[in-house]
């Protein structure tokens, strides 16, 4: 370097210095293009409500879709979909003037991505009649959303030989005006990368294409598998038990001390590890930030565990909910009322369907609970013992939990107060207006047909047996009984 003249280590400083702006800012784009984490707008933290609903829980990391691919996706597979209206045939909740539907958020990382939180599931609608505006009910059961549907959607898109960047950025550039580097960073990295991330969920999804297995169907998922095929990666076997989407308000009334256990089978110790376990499977992986993720735990434990359930919102017969009260203190709170409420009663007593309890066992929880371990989380976590049946449930907004028993295999509370032989054998199921004489949802007729999903009580995981307390009853009396359960 000394033996060269002034003037050429003049240029070799300055051709050292260019490279290295560049260099720097090649690095700076790349980072605000692709990494840079921007946060959502102040609307959605506006209210707690909001926050459920549209707040990150930070999945758009590992588990978030490119919010433009996400946007065209209907555009370009329409067929592919349950049928028309886009995102909205799968019976997502989608309030009017909202951008995307409620549990869908959206959130730059580097790129606006779409991911979901807890309210994808846990959002419920209800209309008093077909022209009635939906009503939306934070924490209630997400009764209407094609969970499977969706998941099945993504994939089947990307395994399509159209999810290529050509067809894709054409779709793109027909709705939007990218910038040269987003059409760049979209062409060569974000379609592909996506396109092979939605392949490989292929082989975890395996179980849910299976012929022999019936649809999940509009309200419903099959949560234990989902923690056995994605946190675990088992091998797919053959068990399978789909389960109606719970309720999650009022998660204070849950004491583990008292013997309380979470989830359908009791499968959970407490409410924080539930919401723990729920935000990781919507996550997919280990949280980016371990204190941020948690920050949102803690707050979604205090929000929950406090929100009440929703009154009742047509007309109450006053004498006949209590003459109810007294046929309710007889036929159902030693269960549903007492200090069995919240805990494990054996499958013997209650008779129902037991594919849930059987997808589940002592040996995936010992595994689950080492997998969150590992990411440095701790909680209670999952009960390390073989289940022995289902949860005495507590009945706290329970007008608005229908399809009823765990796996949502009974319409209304009407037809649960009938013996098993008279339930109905078929009906659809993911209709929101409500019908306040059977107590449930509207399933059968031409618009719950049009917009729900068939389910069939004697396929895999359907069945509608047990639980025929109180089917004795005179029918005045069931009357009675119905009129009181509305109040609760």
């Amino acid at each position: 370097m000394d033996a060269l003249p002034l003037w050429k280590r003049r240029w070799f400083k300055l051709a050292l210095l260019l490279v290295g702006v560049l260099v720097a800012v090649g690095a700076y784009i790349a980072w605000d293009r692709g990494f840079r984490e921007r946060p959502q707008p102040a609307w959605v933290t506006a209210t707690p409500e909001m926050r459920f609903k549209y707040g990150s829980i930070g999945a758009e990391h590992d588990a978030g879709i490119p919010y433009w691919i996400f946007y065209v996706l209907p555009r370009m597979f329409p067929e592919k979909l349950p049928g028309p209206g886009g995102y909205a045939s799968l019976g997502v909740p989608w309030e009017q003037g909202q951008e995307l539907p409620v549990g869908f958020t959206k959130k730059t990382i580097g790129f606006p991505r779409v991911a979901n939180t807890c309210a994808v599931c846990h959002v419920a609608t209800w209309r008093a009649s077909l022209t009635d505006t939906p009503h939306f009910v934070v924490a209630g059961p997400g009764h209407t959303t094609d969970v499977e549907g969706f998941f099945r959607f993504l994939v089947d898109c990307a395994k399509d030989p159209r999810f290529n960047a050509d067809n894709l950025m054409r779709e793109i550039n027909l709705v939007t005006d990218l910038d040269l580097i987003d059409k760049l960073l979209y062409r060569f990295f974000v379609i592909p990368i996506t396109k092979q991330r939605l392949t490989e969920r292929e082989k975890q999804f395996a179980w849910i294409y299976r012929k022999d297995f019936p649809d999940w169907g509009r309200g419903r998922d099959d949560a234990m598998n989902l923690t056995r095929y994605f946190m675990l990666e088992l091998p797919m076997d053959d068990h399978f038990g789909p389960t109606d989407m719970p309720s999650v308000w009022n998660l204070q009334k849950y004491d583990w001390e008292k013997g309380m256990r979470l989830n359908y089978a009791g499968d959970s110790h407490d409410a924080h590890s539930v919401i723990i376990d729920s935000a990781l499977g919507v996550l997919g992986a280990a949280p980016k930030r371990k204190d941020e993720f948690l920050g949102h735990i803690a707050w979604l434990q205090e929000y929950l565990g406090k929100l009440q359930a929703p009154k009742y919102p047509f007309p109450v017969n006053a004498t006949r909910s209590a003459a109810g009260k007294a046929l309710f203190e007889r036929e159902c709170a030693s269960c549903h009322a007492s200090e069995l409420t919240g805990t494990r009663l054996p499958l013997a007593e209650v008779k129902t369907d037991r594919n849930r309890m059987d997808t589940w066992n002592k040996e995936a929880a010992i595994a689950a609970n080492k997998a969150v371990a590992a990411m440095g989380i701790e909680r209670r976590g999952l009960v390390e013992e073989d289940l022995i049946g289902y949860t005495a449930a507590f009945l706290d907004g329970i007008w608005l939990r229908a399809p009823y028993l765990h796996n949502g295999s009974v319409p209304t509370l009407h037809d649960l107060l009938e013996p098993a032989a008279a339930r109905p054998q078929k009906f659809y199921r993911g209709y929101d207006v409500y019908d306040p004489v059977r107590v449930g949802f509207v399933s059968s007729g031409t618009e719950a047909e049009r917009i729900g999903t068939l389910y069939e009580v004697g396929r895999k995981g359907g069945g509608n047996q047990g639980h025929e307390f109180g089917t004795a009853l005179p029918a005045a009396d069931k009357e009675a009984l119905l009129e009181y359960l509305k109040t609760l």
